[in-house]
């Protein structure tokens, strides 16, 4: 197997009855691809898409 498989449980969070995502969706792939959260960014791993937290 290549890479590392994914831990789907730390993609989401239960709070009672409802249930909450941790990551956010890609915006060009759409819904189902996770973006991973970096120390200075939002990346897809499937387009390459890239997002830079801006520091304020």
């Amino acid at each position: 197997m290549k890479g590392k498989t994914i831990q789907i449980w730390k993609l989401y969070e239960v709070e009672g009855s409802s249930v909450k995502r941790v990551n956010r969706f890609c915006p060009k792939c759409g819904s189902g691809t996770f973006m991973a959260r970096h120390k200075d960014r939002w990346y897809c791993g499937r387009c390459g898409y890239t997002e830079f937290i801006r520091k304020s």
